[in-house]
């Protein structure tokens, strides 16, 4: 092998088989005895699976070459068919001085030689070239290579990190007393945008991306393809992918510099070197400014900086899975377009399964996308009332209802630009998945009526339970009782988030189909 982990010498069946093996992609690898028969006089052939990684070890992984390769041996592979059945008429029909026509299989053999004997050809130096940092690809290599818990245990333990080392710096429980005389709890530990978002609604949205993923790469994509007779590469996945490249670089501009450095630097750095935090509530982040006795000031601009760079990270990455969640739905459509479900049943069965499944994460990934939105207004909102804590808030506000009066009382006016971001993220979660069930709703059209309405019925519940939690999230602190109606948005999308299709997935089964709830 050379440096850049390519043979120097001809390909040999162990070097190819261990090649193709190592691609992330390729769960099942290939048996060494199948690599050997490529090498061989046999009427055995190359199956058009392996055809494509054969192309992505020749190609170096590069979708251009990838393609470039994977053409020409399924062209060397179709006129290797054609000369079989040329050689099989011949001996039927008792010409026995015909010779065997190998030249389809040499020319395979030839292009499998040349790549090994012309490693820096220009193909492939070219390819090389190419090959550059792609922050789409690698974003997309976050969700999809390794265990699936590699992401969301990775986002848990920032966020247990963040928890104990508040704790060791005494902010994890600190309360502080307002010009007003009220004590106000403002811990670490008790803001809900740091706690259950990073370690409960964060993780969770990782974790049905990276399903749903799993399931389009890894067969739901392939059994689409197979019903149009197109060959499933994952190659024209990533182009996909890599087309919205420049969108991926936008968030991560928004989220690095501006929702991290910058909002970090106007909201707790410059508050806490001048020792005034002006238009912004006190909270865990600037608590040195009032109690510079529980902790230092550096301490507190290098926890904050840690936590807001934590954040921003996580945000992107959030926004990231949304994106591929997008892309996933994109694909699917165009795929389905080109179904003829005319020919088949078996073709309504097999797409109704795989569209319910993608809907149902989809569904999934917007519901915790809101609830994320709900944990930071939640937060933004509590720090100017005039409760102790953020559970006395919420119980004076569900039981105000049997009160007379404003439970609400006199708000201090401070700055809050949690509220915008967290309008952000709602609007991103909601837009995905009306996206994805526009893409849908077009395919559904070509399937049967009960198929059809049952489908519809199932979109129809999602699009209420919702818009519930859409509305629960814009009125809270707008109104005495808001509470409730939170929490009437929060009982059906706890449930929806265990089954996203409502039972709808047992009459799939009955249908003939595999549950998918």
């Amino acid at each position: 092998m050379d440096k850049d982990g390519f043979p120097t010498g001809p390909w040999t069946p162990d070097l190819l088989a261990t090649a193709i093996s190592q691609i992330d992609a390729n769960r099942t690898g290939v048996d060494l005895r199948t690599v050997q028969l490529w090498f061989q006089d046999t009427d055995k052939g190359v199956s058009s699976e392996n055809i494509r990684w054969l192309a992505r070890v020749f190609g170096c992984d590069d979708p251009e070459a990838t393609s470039k390769w994977q053409a020409e041996l399924s062209a060397a592979h179709a006129r290797l068919v054609a000369k079989r059945r040329a050689r099989r008429k011949r001996l039927e029909s008792g010409d026995t001085q015909g010779r065997p026509d190998n030249s389809a299989n040499e020319a395979l053999e030839n292009n499998v030689a040349r790549t090994s004997e012309q490693p820096l050809d220009r193909d492939i130096a070219g390819s090389k070239a190419k090959q550059q940092f792609r922050l789409a690809r690698a974003s997309e290599v976050i969700f999809s290579r390794g265990s699936p818990l590699d992401l969301p245990a990775t986002v848990f333990a920032g966020a247990v990190a963040l928890g104990f080392t508040s704790f060791f710096l005494g902010i994890h429980s600190v309360a502080y007393k307002r010009p007003d005389g009220l004590i106000k709890q403002v811990g670490f530990l008790w803001a809900p945008n740091w706690t259950f978002l990073f370690m409960v609604f964060m993780p969770l949205f990782f974790v049905f991306v990276v399903e749903m993923l799993a399931f389009w790469r890894n067969g739901a994509r392939s059994r689409l393809a197979k019903l149009i007779d197109q060959t499933a590469s994952i190659d024209a996945w990533t182009c996909k992918v890599e087309a919205s490249s420049v969108t991926y670089w936008v968030v991560l501009i928004i989220c690095l510099p501006f929702a991290g450095l910058f909002q970090w630097m106007a909201t707790t750095l410059l508050p806490l070197i001048h020792g005034d935090r002006g238009d912004y509530a006190i909270d865990w982040g600037a608590i040195a400014i009032v109690h510079p006795e529980i902790v230092s000031v550096p301490a507190s601009i290098l926890f904050t900086g840690l936590a807001y760079l934590y954040m921003s990270l996580c945000f992107f990455l959030f926004f990231a899975g949304l994106f591929l969640v997008y892309t996933l739905a994109h694909d699917l459509s165009d795929i389905c377009g080109a179904v003829d479900y005319r020919q088949s049943a078996e073709r309504h069965r097999d797409t109704e399964e795989i569209l319910v499944k993608v809907l149902g994460g989809t569904f999934r990934c917007a519901l915790l996308g809101v609830l994320v939105a709900i944990c930071m207004k939640l937060q933004s909102a509590y720090v100017t009332t005039n409760a102790e804590n953020i559970l006395d808030w919420l119980r004076d506000d569900l039981t105000s209802v049997f009160k007379a009066g404003d439970a609400l009382g006199e708000q201090i006016a401070y700055v809050r630009p949690t509220h915008y971001s967290s309008l952000l993220v709602t609007l991103a979660a909601c837009f995905v998945f009306l996206h994805c069930a526009l893409c849908l709703r077009t395919i559904w059209r070509h399937q049967g009526d009960e198929t059809r309405f049952r489908v519809c019925g199932v979109m129809g519940l999602m699009l209420a339970v919702l818009a519930l939690l859409v509305a629960g999230y814009l009125l809270i602190d707008a109104f005495s009782g808001f509470s409730i109606l939170l929490g009437i948005g929060l009982l059906p999308a706890m449930y929806g988030l265990v089954d996203p299709t409502f039972g709808s997935g047992k009459a799939v089964d009955q249908g003939g189909n595999l549950s998918v709830s």
